[in-house]
C-alpha cells in the first residue's frame, strides 16, 4: 500500500466530490498540560484578525483544536486597557481558548497571567516569543527574548509558578542565523514546566522571508523529552501540513494566514487525518453566510459602527476568495452604516464571483505575508 511519504510531493486527486491524499500514521491524542485537545490542528494568534467573531466563525466551521487571541501587551492588560481587554474576550463556544501575552518583565508577566486565569473561559496562557515587530522587540520582548537565555527562563518560569493553568511559548528558530537558540529554549522551557512550545520556523532576522526551515523544527521537538511542539508557517494546504508532521516530528500544526484564506482547513485537515480525503473549502454562497455570521457577531459584541470599521480588514479577504470584483470590494469596505453594509452583499450577492460559480470550487487565495526588511514594518 503507498505511504504518506511516497507522495509527499504530489498533488491531492478531487474525485467524486472530494479530495483525496494518503492520510498520516496514527498519531497520539493531543494534551496540553491538563488540557485535552480534541485536535491538533490550531488557530495561531495574528494581529488584527484572529479576535473573537472570528474565532467563532471558524470553529463553526468545524476541525479546530486551541485558538488564541492576538498578542496582547501585559502592561497594558494590568492598566485595564479597553482594547488590551477586548482582545482577551470569549465565549462558551470558543473553547479550548489560550490568551497570548507579551512582555519583558516577570513581574507584569506574571501579574497579567494571573490576571487572566482569573478570568472565565481562559484555558491556558501563551508567551509570545515570536514577534518581530521592533515596537515589541525594542521593548525586550516578543523575538528579542530568544536573545537573554537566562532572564528569559526566569521569566517564562515565574508565569508557570504564579498559575495553575498549562502555560505555553511561541517562539522563532532564534533572533538570526548565527544563534539559532530555540532548541536550547525548548529543552529549557520544559524543565520549568512549560506545558508546549509552538515553533515558527524563521528566525527574526527572516521575518517572513524565505520558507520555513523544517529541519529546525525537528530540531526542536528532538530537544524536548515529552512535550508537544507545535510546528507553525506556510501552511496553506494539507500537502504542506503532511510536509511539516512527516519532516519535523511535530505532534501539532498553528495556522494564521492560511486560515484567512480557508477558514474551512482545520475541518480539512481532520478530515484528512481520519480518512485520507477532505472537502472542499466553502463555496461563494458558504463564504457569503459566514461573511456575514461573523459581522455579526462582532455587530452583537460592539456595536455596527465600530464593527464595520474593525471588519474591514478581514471582509477584504473574504471577499478576495469570493472573487468578487475590486469596486464591490471597496463598497463593502468603505460602508458607513449598516444600511450601506448589506446594501454592498445584497449587490455581491446577486452578482455573484467573477470566476467559478456560486457553488463549485473557487481558485485557491494566498495572503500574502509581511514583505520587506522587518525594521520596516
Amino acid at each position: 500500500m503507498p505511504t504518506s511519504s511516497q507522495f509527499e510531493d504530489e498533488s491531492p486527486n478531487l474525485i467524486d466530490g472530494k479530495y483525496h491524499f494518503p492520510k498520516p500514521p496514527a498519531m497520539a491524542s493531543m494534551q496540553i498540560g491538563t488540557l485535552s485537545i480534541s485536535s491538533r490542528y490550531f488557530l495561531s494568534p495574528l494581529a488584527k484578525y484572529t479576535n473573537l467573531s472570528f474565532r467563532r466563525v471558524v470553529r463553526e466551521c468545524g476541525g479546530l483544536g486551541l485558538a488564541t487571541c492576538d498578542l496582547v501587551n501585559a502592561r497594558a492588560l494590568l492598566a485595564g486597557s479597553r482594547k488590551s481587554l477586548a482582545l482577551v474576550r470569549t465565549c462558551e463556544q470558543d473553547t479550548p481558548f489560550a490568551a497570548q501575552i507579551f512582555g519583558g518583565e516577570p513581574e507584569y508577566m506574571r501579574d497579567a497571567a494571573q490576571l487572566l486565569e482569573s478570568m472565565q473561559g481562559i484555558d491556558s496562557i501563551d508567551i509570545n516569543m515570536g514577534c518581530p515587530v521592533d515596537h515589541v522587540t525594542n521593548n525586550g520582548a516578543g523575538a528579542k527574548m530568544m536573545c537573554t537565555l537566562k532572564d528569559t527562563i526566569k521569566l517564562v518560569q515565574t508565569v508557570v509558578e504564579a498559575v495553575s493553568l498549562p502555560v505555553t511559548v511561541k517562539m522563532r528558530l532564534g533572533w538570526d542565523e548565527t544563534d539559532l537558540a530555540a532548541p536550547r529554549f525548548a529543552r529549557e522551557f520544559e524543565q520549568v514546566g512549560i506545558a508546549a512550545v509552538a515553533i515558527h520556523g524563521r528566525t527574526r532576522a527572516q521575518g517572513f522571508g524565505g520558507s520555513v526551515d523544517l529541519s529546525g523544527i525537528r530540531k526542536v521537538v528532538e530537544a524536548v523529552e515529552s512535550i508537544p511542539v507545535i510546528g507553525n508557517g506556510d501552511i496553506r494546504s494539507i500537502p504542506d501540513a503532511a510536509r511539516m508532521l512527516k519532516r519535523t516530528g511535530c505532534q501539532g500544526i498553528s495556522i494564521g494566514r492560511g486560515a484567512l484564506a480557508n477558514p474551512w482547513i482545520f475541518r480539512q485537515l481532520e478530515q484528512w487525518e481520519r480518512t485520507g480525503t477532505y472537502s472542499p473549502p466553502g463555496n461563494f454562497e458558504e463564504r457569503l453566510r459566514l461573511l456575514i455570521r461573523q459581522y455579526q457577531y462582532q455587530a452583537e459584541l460592539d456595536g455596527p459602527e465600530s464593527a464595520l470599521i474593525a471588519f474591514r480588514r478581514t471582509v477584504h479577504w473574504y471577499l478576495k476568495a469570493m472573487r468578487v470584483r475590486p469596486k464591490l470590494r471597496d463598497l463593502v469596505q468603505h460602508a458607513k452604516t449598516e444600511q450601506e453594509f448589506y446594501e454592498a452583499i445584497h449587490i455581491i450577492h446577486t452578482e455573484g464571483p467573477l470566476e467559478g460559480s456560486r457553488t463549485g470550487i473557487l481558485p485557491e487565495l494566498q495572503v500574502p505575508v509581511p514583505a520587506g526588511p522587518v525594521e520596516r514594518w
